[in-house]
């Protein structure tokens, strides 16, 4: 195994701090657990069968893409194939695939990819339907694989068309994240609606004593403040695509927007406008924000006990329901495909590799089975959610986290959370750029999404 890195640190969701990318101990021990393969060795598949082949896989500076590279010796023992990884920070890494793609060279065979962006691979026919591996016997044992146990909204996500053309590694769930004792101060409960959200936020809000309501995403970006408008719209009862046009600028998105902007107004510090997920932990961390709505993942932020100051004063819940009766959670994972450029043996590796890393045995090896620091949160199996030792391990993270996600999991999820179609690159940045006019008073919540509706209706023709 290779590990090229790109960036010497970096904080992305990982269970449990930043991960050194010198090669720590558990890496290095890494190699002596190759013998127990028995449990990959059970299913009913010839693991050799690509034996000799060499596979890139690109993914981001993150600990929990540490964890698996840590056990892939494990992997090239149990197969014969060679894995280089090479880590690309999150802004670049689908520019340098997609670059590859056109290019045609071949150089990434699998990579940490953004379901959102499966339609555009899809409609260019740079990635393989996965099908034809999951549903033949001589490379998948079904029984063993357990498809059905990879979280649904995940899979149907990295689905276009009814093809499977990823399958996701590591993923997400938006959780209301709360100071219990501050909610148990003014005798306040979770918030079950949007509407009790702001008033849990106002009934918290105290600035001069340096405590503000709430804060969300406001940095622009089309996984920034769009993660966030994207689920309020949904919640608001918007649908992207009407008569199969697509629409950014009808009421329910008007509401949406102005409850995103009167709440972030009211409620969080003036610089949240431009803050992203980390700088929202921080200020949590740092006990003035008393509620959040943000990524499961970044629990690991505020229960860092080297930085936080409120660790043990944590509480989650779902996602407030909107007024259409919905809770709607991000879709987000970082999902494997295969590039259509390889050769049929290269194909076939990187099913193999896909298959493993997908798999519920690796799925626990990198996680609270993982002989390291970082303890992943975000597994891809619905059978981890319900394992004692997986949820004694992330209980830790506060009240109700193990409940809350795993209610968000299964009932929470909205494949159609975001606009999904080829042109989604272009239609995401317009919608931040929108959406961050409207939070910064340049423009009013109509002007602004009638903006963007001008913009977004051309790249659609």
């Amino acid at each position: 195994m290779n590990f090229i890195t790109d960036r010497r640190r970096f904080l992305a969701g990982a269970a449990a701090g930043a991960t050194a990318l010198a090669m720590p101990a558990y890496i290095r021990r890494a190699g002596a657990q190759a013998a127990d393969l028995a449990p990959y060795q059970s299913a009913n598949i010839d693991w050799k069968q690509a034996s000799g082949q060499q596979i890139t896989v690109a993914v981001i500076p993150a600990a929990y893409f540490d964890n698996l590279a840590a056990i892939t010796p494990q992997f090239e023992a149990l197969t014969g194939i060679s894995v280089r990884y090479e880590k690309i920070p999150p802004a670049q890494i689908r520019q340098k695939c997609v670059l590859d793609f056109t290019s045609g060279t071949g150089t990434y065979a699998t990579h940490a990819a953004d379901p959102m962006y499966y339609n555009l691979y899809h409609s260019n026919g740079w990635v393989e339907a996965l099908d034809r591996f999951v549903e033949d016997p001589a490379k998948t044992d079904a029984k063993w694989f357990a498809l059905d146990d990879v979280v649904p909204a995940w899979r149907e996500a990295n689905s276009v068309d009814g093809s499977l053309l990823g399958l996701p590694y590591d993923g997400e769930v938006t959780l209301q994240v709360m100071r219990k004792d501050l909610y148990e101060a003014k005798g306040l409960k979770p918030a079950a609606t949007l509407d009790e959200f702001a008033s849990n936020a106002a009934a918290l809000h105290d600035p001069n004593n340096r405590v503000w309501g709430a804060a969300l995403r406001g940095v622009a970006g089309a996984g920034q403040n769009v993660y966030i408008y994207s689920s309020l719209f949904r919640a608001f009862g918007g649908e992207w695509f009407q008569d199969g046009k697509l629409v950014v600028n009808g009421p329910e998105a008007e509401q949406a927007l102005t409850w995103y902007v009167d709440t972030m107004r009211s409620y969080a510090p003036a610089a949240a406008q431009n803050w992203n997920w980390p700088d929202i932990a921080d200020a949590f961390s740092q006990g003035t924000i008393a509620t959040y709505v943000d990524a499961h993942s970044s629990a690991s932020v505020i229960n860092n006990p080297e930085k936080s100051t409120v660790v043990g004063k944590i509480a989650y819940e779902r996602w407030p329901e909107g007024p259409s009766g919905k809770r709607v959670s991000s879709i987000w994972n970082w999902g494997m495909p295969i590039n259509a450029k390889l050769s049929d043996e290269a194909k076939t590796a990187t099913w193999l590799f896909i298959q493993w890393a997908a798999s519920a045995e690796t799925q626990a090896r990198t996680s609270y089975r993982f002989d390291g620091p970082a303890k992943r949160s975000g597994v891809n199996r619905l059978s981890l959610w319900r394992d004692p030792e997986y949820v004694k391990t992330v209980s830790a993270f506060g009240d109700n986290f193990v409940e809350a996600t795993l209610a968000s999991l299964e009932n929470d999820t909205d494949v159609n959370w975001r606009p999904r179609a080829p042109q989604w690159p272009a239609i995401g940045d317009t919608l931040a750029t929108a959406i961050q006019a409207a939070l910064a008073g340049q423009a009013t919540v109509k002007a602004a999404l009638d903006d963007a509706q001008a913009r977004i209706a051309p790249m659609m023709r």
